[in-house]
Formats: C-alpha cells, sequence, structure tokens
C-alpha cells in the first residue's frame, strides 16, 4: 500500500499550477513566481501553500525555497523489494549464459520450461525455435530440458513433463 505522503506528493505533482509553481522555485529561485509560471498571484499563493503543506516548499525570511530533499526522504520510506532471481541470468529476456551449477541451472530450466503447455506435443524444430529465444545454444538447453526432466522426448516430439504451473 502506498505511503499517504507519498500519495499526497504525488498529487501535488500532478495538478499544472502546483507543479508549474515548483518548478518556478527551482528553476528561478528569488524570481517572482507570477511571472514566471503566468499564473495569478492568487493561485500561487495557494499553490504555495499546498506545496507547503506537502513538504515540498519551505518558506524562508527572504521568500520561498523548493524543498527537493523530500523526495530522498519520501524514497527511504518505500520498502525495498527484493531482485527477481532471474534477473542475475537473464539480459533482455535472454539467457547471458546457462548456469553450471545445478541448482542454479535448474531454477533457469523450470523458468524455460514455462513456455511449453502442458498437454501439448511440439516437434523438435517448435522446440529449437523457442530456446533460441533464450539461448544460441539452443540444443543444449534442449539437452538439459529433457535429462532434468522438464520435457519429455519420444521420436523427435517433446512435451513438458515437469517444472511448477
Amino acid at each position: 500500500m502506498i505511503d499517504k505522503h507519498i500519495s499526497r506528493v504525488l498529487g501535488l505533482l500532478g495538478q499544472d499550477d502546483t507543479l508549474r509553481v515548483l518548478s518556478g522555485l527551482v528553476l528561478r529561485p528569488g524570481e517572482p513566481l507570477d511571472k514566471v509560471t503566468g499564473l495569478d498571484r492568487e493561485v500561487v499563493s495557494k499553490a504555495l501553500d499546498r506545496l507547503e503543506r506537502g513538504g515540498l516548499a519551505v518558506q524562508d525570511g527572504d521568500g520561498w525555497r523548493a524543498r527537493p530533499e523530500t523526495f530522498r526522504e519520501l524514497l527511504r520510506t518505500i520498502p525495498s523489494t527484493p531482485a527477481d532471481p532471474m534477473d542475475a541470468f537473464l539480459v533482455g529476456g535472454r539467457l547471458v549464459s546457462i548456469p553450471v551449477k545445478r541448482t542454479k541451472r535448474l531454477m533457469v530450466l523450470d523458468y524455460i520450461a514455462q513456455v511449453f503447455e502442458v498437454g501439448v506435443r511440439y516437434p523438435e524444430k517448435e522446440v529449437d525455435v523457442a530456446l533460441r529465444a533464450f539461448h544460441d545454444d539452443y540444443a543444449a538447453l534442449r539437452r538439459y530440458l529433457v535429462d532434468e526432466g522438464f520435457l519429455t522426448r519420444e521420436a523427435n516430439v517433446y512435451w513438458r513433463s515437469g517444472g511448477t504451473t
């Protein structure tokens, strides 16, 4: 669930007037915001009030300034998500290399086996085309898939016989 403060800040950035005023504070500090933004003074005043409540602007003795540090503070409140384990092996959907370590190879093979429908029989050429999308050494992938029980082969016809669903 998204934090209320993050929602408030995103809402402020989604409003044209507050976005223009914040941009004016960042790009042209110290200049009159009604001139910089082309907005009426009252609209600027209301936008500054909303930006201050959202923590994106603060009034100093001389005038207003942006608080870009608010974005860094908000980023720290977002819990980090674990990386997809397949990211270590795939770049742009292609396998960087076939893992040597069996446990890692099994994880990759299980992932690749998902392209084959359970109960559907595939001629070897179709299997090769599907596997070539993952790695140039599609024959090795095919062999590993069969050897590890992800695919079964009979008379050059393959079908998925293992892996997670």
